[in-house]
């Protein structure tokens, strides 16, 4: 009978350029050799332990995490938690290990495992040096021995057998129990290859002048139990099992509190929320609140308070009032844009009266999570606010979240061609020669038009070891404004360490880590039409001695709409590319929720659902306005039947297919990553089968899934695109009214180059405006803006 497994030393491709597969199916394959345990023990990070636990929960195999070290002094171990407190311990650890050294880079001494490592257990792994051995060995025992084993990994090599005496010998000199390891690269031989691959890149030289830096065999991979029976003695392989029993810890444990300082003394969350909602209701309605307006607040509180989500609201409204009394112009978008609450905190502008035909998609109870708020500041000041975080909550409590590069076709040919050998000048030419279909390969006849032939062997790998290689995570960086924020020290929770920008820190997870485990984070977000807003709004009340606020504006300006429908959007938030500026003419725009759609319409989703077209032929009147059914035409009666918004995708899959809101909520989650790990094929059956059972034709049923796939590509939130078509609305109007003061805000707010100055000369020249830009080099834009009215007009106007 063969004994059981655990194997507690294995690295996934969050060990970048060392590990060669992706976590989930290291787990799956664990699973499927029908091992006790795996233990994911990345060097020095947690960056993989979220996609690990993901799978592994719904597999049922129990995860161990823990994390691999190498000492300043060349001792290598490998430390896995216990439990809650081992945890936040090992977390700690590595973040002082990463806070010592350069981006990408660690340090740890012996003293530091002195100090930080309670509640957790020790795999020593000895590596060559054997003079090295008794002393290290000696250390561990003396400080560690009841929580300390010596890691046997025997790989295949030709002194395997003294080896494993050796250790053992060792161990029995010290007190201290043996173990079988296999210090896994990959989850199945197969990827051999890749493994040498990703060593070459990461040593930098090609494969064959690698030498020892590549490992002399396959072995590290995760290996049948049966074949594990030959290699080991069977008490070390059982004695992985003691490990797994002392070990209780699970991710699932993790739970987020808010901060408490946002709820002054004496008071409640509840209290406080609606306190700050009721006196923005005097700011936002002086003339009287409207009853329908009324029935939505109460509504929404009462729904805050049951999911007790009022310290969230609190929070971002926190941040927006910071930024709000420093002049900063920001907006909230996401799921609180049509939210009455966040439009009376200030956190939003859109008016929940003048958006009353959108979907309520404020607060899932099914889904358990408060809703999402994006903010985004004008780019120029987003730092002040973020460092108002930092110095709030402390660096130990306030983090950004992470992002993780990926291998892209271009960069794994490129990174791919070199470790095999190939010229740059050939990876150009057999990047070029790609399909836009990489999962397809290059057909022969391209290879051939480049150069290459189709049948060589050399060709072949780089094609195959390519496409493997891509999606694998390169490097990790800071996210454009995910902030975590948490009551207690945030480096008991994950990993923190510094960002290469000065003055800032990131987690080691990203924002599907963060949502896979219900942790808060706050996206504090840069946009530079914010920026140009408020520098055109200044202009203008300078001149002409007004005091313009952003939600004066007039609501729903005809003249507005006429310069969209001729699509004179130079310049315009959203709206300015071809592909917007075809359709407007098009789409003729004459109210706000036209532009809504207009935002959302113009993208991968409905593009390559086939929406776009049916949409204008049905609001011209070329085709009729049909619904399959009553519930489908209760979704999409505003979009005359067509699918546009990412809500309409998910309210579909519960009403025509029998989805629970659960179900439509991680169908929403496979659309947003699909593309980065191919989730959406599980949904296929569920969805056509649910379709055809409700009597739905088993085409429309496809067309929904097509549809589906599309929005996965890219595909708007109605209530993100309700916020950003109040910022095309309100940069329209300004272009409209005060072109001038507009085009300086522009040149004054963007990128130098972002727009060429002939094309704001010719385009403020339509409104009987000639822009100078003297000097358009010069970093100081506005000093050097001149703008006169053309001969004919009124009095000639000059800014700066």
């Amino acid at each position: 009978m063969l004994p059981s497994y655990a194997e507690l030393h294995c690295l996934t491709n969050y060990t970048f350029l060392r590990g060669a597969s992706h976590a989930e199916e290291l787990v799956r394959q664990a699973w499927k050799l029908g091992y006790s345990a795996l233990a994911i023990t990345d060097e020095c990070t947690m960056a993989g332990v979220v996609r690990a636990h993901t799978e592994a929960k719904e597999l049922g195999l129990q995860l161990l995490i823990g994390s691999e070290f190498k000492l300043e002094d060349g001792l290598k171990i490998v430390l896995i938690a216990e439990n809650l407190n081992g945890y936040g311990n090992l977390c700690e650890l590595i973040t002082l290990a990463r806070g010592r050294a350069e981006k990408g880079r660690y340090s740890l001494c012996r003293t530091d495992l002195l100090t930080a490592t309670d509640d957790c257990l020790l795999l020593w792994c000895p590596e060559n040096d054997i003079h090295q051995h008794d002393e290290q060995a000696g250390w561990l025992a003396t400080y560690f021995a009841a929580r300390c084993w010596i890691a046997i990994e025997l790989l295949r090599g030709r002194d395997d057998l003294h080896w494993l005496r050796r250790l053992q010998h060792c161990g029995k000199q010290h007190g201290l129990r043996c173990l079988a390891a296999g210090d896994v690269h990959m989850h199945t031989r197969k990827r051999r290859r890749l493994q040498d691959v990703l060593t070459a890149i990461r040593v930098g030289k090609p494969v064959a002048e690698c030498g020892s830096a590549l490992y002399p065999n396959g072995e590290r991979y995760l290996r049948p139990i049966g074949r594990l029976g030959k290699i080991y003695p069977p008490e070390l392989l059982i004695e992985t099992l003691s490990v797994v029993r002392r070990c209780t810890f699970s991710l699932d444990e993790i739970k987020y509190e808010y901060p408490d300082e946002i709820v002054p003394a004496g008071q409640t969350p509840a209290i406080y929320l609606r306190q700050l909602t009721y006196e923005g209701v005097k700011v936002r309605y002086p003339n009287g609140l409207p009853a329908k307006v009324q029935g939505i607040i109460e509504h929404e509180l009462s729904l805050i308070s049951e999911m007790r989500y009022e310290p969230y609201f609190l929070t971002v409204f926190d941040i927006v009032k910071f930024a709000r009394d420093r002049h900063i112009l920001c907006q909230g978008r996401g799921s609180a844009a049509n939210s009455a609450v966040c439009y009376c905190l200030g956190i939003t502008e859109v008016d929940p009266d003048r958006m009353s035909v959108l979907f309520e998609r404020f607060i899932s109870k099914e889904r358990n999570e408060p809703p999402d708020i994006d903010v985004d500041f004008e780019h120029e000041r987003r730092e002040e606010v973020m460092q108002y975080l930092f110095q709030k909550y402390g660096r130990d409590r306030a983090a950004i979240t992470a992002t993780v590069s990926t291998y892209h076709t271009k960069g794994a040919m490129r990174d791919v061609g070199k470790a095999l050998g190939f010229s740059l000048d050939q990876v150009d030419k057999l990047s070029a020669a790609m399909t836009l279909r990489f999962d397809a390969g290059i057909p022969a006849d391209r290879l051939h038009e480049a150069g290459f032939d189709a049948n060589n062997a050399k060709v072949k790998t780089l094609i195959e070891l390519a496409g493997e290689i891509r999606g694998f995570p390169r490097h990790q960086s800071q996210h454009s404004g995910g902030f975590v924020l948490d009551n207690r020290k945030l480096t008991r929770l994950v990993p923190v360490e510094p960002a290469r920008m000065d003055g800032r820190t990131i987690i080691q997870w990203d924002k599907y880590d963060l949502d896979a485990l219900g942790l808060l984070k706050v996206d504090v977000l840069a946009l530079g039409i914010l920026t140009c807003i408020r520098k055109s709004i200044d202009l203008i009340n300078d001149f002409h001695g007004t005091s313009i606020r952003l939600q004066d504006i007039p609501a729903e300006d005809p003249k507005v709409y006429d310069m969209l429908c001729v699509a004179d959007t130079v310049g315009l938030f959203q709206v300015e590319s071809r592909a917007q500026m075809a359709r407007l003419p098009t789409l003729k725009p004459r109210e706000f929720y036209d532009i809504v759609v207009q935002v959302a319409i113009v993208r991968p989703g409905p593009i390559k659902g086939g929406m776009v077209h049916p949409y204008l032929n049905r609001r011209s009147g070329k085709e009729p306005v049909t619904y399959p059914s009553p519930q489908i035409k209760a979704v999409l009666e505003r979009t005359l039947g067509v699918t546009i918004f990412q809500e309409q995708v998910m309210q579909i899959a519960i009403v025509a297919a029998g989805f629970t809101p659960g179900d439509a909520d991680r169908l929403r989650r496979a659309m947003a990553a699909w593309k980065r790990k191919g989730g959406l094929e599980p949904f296929k059956e569920k969805l056509i089968d649910g379709m055809l059972a409700r009597g739905y034709t088993e085409t429309y049923a496809a067309q929904i899934f097509e549809m589906v796939k599309g929005f996965g590509e890219y595909g708007f939130p109605e209530s993100h695109a309700a916020s950003f078509a109040l910022l095309v609305y309100v940069s329209a109007w300004l272009k409209c009214h005060h072109p001038a003061a507009f085009a300086a805000g522009l040149l004054n707010s963007q990128p130098l180059g972002f727009y060429a100055p002939a094309q704001i000369v010719y385009d403020a020249k339509r409104h009987g405006v000639v822009v100078h830009a003297v000097d358009v080099m010069h970093s100081d834009w506005l000093s050097r803006l001149v703008v006169d009215k053309l001969p004919g007009q009124k009095p000639a106007i000059r800014l700066g």
